[in-house]
Formats: structure tokens, sequence, C-alpha cells
């Protein structure tokens, strides 16, 4: 097990109590991210490709859409990912049944032994990530979070059904 920081190396507004939830997350999300990256590095893969290769070693042949739909990530950039994924011999996509336009992505040889060498990395990321609460505490952590992500989609539902929209990255970016 790693050695944890000090308790002063965490920002000082990042401690007190009335700090935003919301930014909390995010920087946890993202030190998540980076610290997962980090360790994928060493295998010469993105973290992106890690989102679709955990989806695939349990639902191997998905399509496109239904990688994206699973990953909470646009078709354009699943598109673009998995096109890499075949550059690197993760996977092969190809047809199946009559439907000749929807391509469907499935694990290769190379893909399916990533696994047993990524997966290791993402307990090890955790189990930084936790290092120093108790049990209690990380089931504390556990619910809070699935609360507050139920929440949030219901949220998103309500206001879908009031007419408010999510903006695309391409109306944002004024694409």
């Amino acid at each position: 097990m790693t050695e944890l920081p000090p308790e002063g190396s965490i920002p000082h507004s990042a401690g007190q109590s009335e700090e935003r939830i919301a930014r909390l997350v995010r920087l946890a999300a993202r030190a998540f991210n980076r610290s997962l990256q980090m360790r994928l590095n060493t295998e010469g893969v993105t973290f992106g490709q890690w989102i679709f290769l955990r989806i695939l070693w349990s639902h191997d042949g998905l399509s496109q859409r239904e990688l994206s739909d699973k990953a909470h990530l646009t078709e354009p950039t699943a598109h673009s990912a998995l096109r890499r994924m075949e550059e690197l011999g993760f996977i092969v996509r190809r047809n199946v049944g009559s439907n000749k336009r929807r391509q469907h992505a499935f694990l290769t040889e190379k893909g399916w032994d990533l696994r047993d060498r990524l997966e290791p990395m993402a307990v090890e990321t955790n189990e930084s990530a936790i290092a120093g609460l108790k049990d209690d505490e990380v089931t504390i952590l556990r619910r809070a979070l699935s609360k507050m992500i139920r929440n949030l989609e219901h949220d998103e539902k309500v206001g879908a059904s009031r007419g408010l929209k999510i903006p695309s990255t391409r109306s944002r970016n004024g694409l």
C-alpha cells in the first residue's frame, strides 16, 4: 500500500465544509482518471479505450450505438475510439445479421489479454483513493454517491420534460 500524503498537502479550500459538492466530486473524478491513466500508459491504453474495453469484457459484440450508450459518450466519440482500438488490434468490427450498416465490436485475443493486466491497475487506483478511510466510511461514501447520481438523473429527466436540453459539444463550441 502506498503512503498517504500529509493532510496539509490537500488545498485548504478542499477540506472546508462549505466547499461545493460538485467541485469536490469533479476534482475527485479528475484525480481518479489521472491516477488510472498514469497506470494505463504502461500498456499503451488511453482512459477512453479503457472505458470501452471494460464494457466489452462484459458485453462483447455490442454495436457502436450500444457501446456509446453504455459509456455515456456520443457516437462520434465512440466511433473514433473504436477505430483507434481496431488499429491497435484490440478489437475487430464487423456486421452482424442482415443490417449491413451497423457494425459490432468484438475483442481480439489481444483485447482479452489486456484484461489481466489492466483490471489490477483499476483496483490499485481505487485502493489508493480510499486509503485511510474506514470500511463504514467507504460504505457511506458509496451510498451517498449512488444517491447523488440517482438524484441528478431524476433532475435531468424532470428538466427534459420541461423542455430543458443539454447542448451538444458542437453547439457549445460554435461548430
